[in-house]
């Protein structure tokens, strides 16, 4: 009778652990919106604002698995720009913390999801404990004509003016 209690115990034991190891984080961001909602198979779940990719910068849609974790990476491309808690998921597009926290909620960035600090630091440590699914959707078209965000700029449609060469000028002084 004991060791049947004891084989309980320890298979009960075993079960516990075997479900608390495979808790599972998913990160589903929102292009659209312009949010980040995070939920862990272990209960904890977030609401975040984020700053994806820009036009001409997009940032990849679908369906990813973390490929790479890096508590401080300094961007070569982009003037050594800090990206702390970094989570690659996609080539050189990562998840990752940003000093620009004043542009979250709109496309900034080139391509990457920007998030604040703290926030990066936290989705940081539960995917590195849990292991994540990253699903991507939505497109910042839509939140731009939501928001009434313009991208074009009255510059965008100004006329080309060539400055006239001395050459040109010495055949025809008076043309513009």
């Amino acid at each position: 009778m004991r060791s049947i209690l004891k084989f309980l115990l320890a298979l009960g034991v075993i079960v516990a652990a075997h479900s608390q190891a495979f808790a599972f984080v998913h990160v589903d961001v929102d292009l659209s919106s312009q949010t980040m909602h995070v939920r862990s198979d272990s209960g904890a779940a977030y609401d975040w604002p984020i700053s994806s990719g820009r036009s001409g910068h997009l940032t990849p849609r679908g369906v990813f698995r973390p490929r790479a974790l890096y508590t401080m990476v300094h961007s070569a491309k982009y003037g050594n720009a800090p990206m702390p808690h970094s989570i690659f998921f996609y080539g050189q597009y990562a998840i990752h913390g940003t000093t620009a926290v004043g542009n979250l909620g709109s496309p900034a960035s080139h391509g990457c999801i920007r998030l604040s600090p703290a926030n990066a630091a936290t989705l940081f440590a539960m995917v590195q404990s849990q292991g994540a699914q990253i699903r991507i959707v939505g497109s910042i078209e839509t939140h731009i004509a939501h928001s009434g965000h313009r991208t074009e700029t009255a510059l965008g449609y100004a006329p080309i003016h060539h400055e006239t060469t001395l050459n040109q000028w010495a055949r025809n002084p008076l043309a513009r």
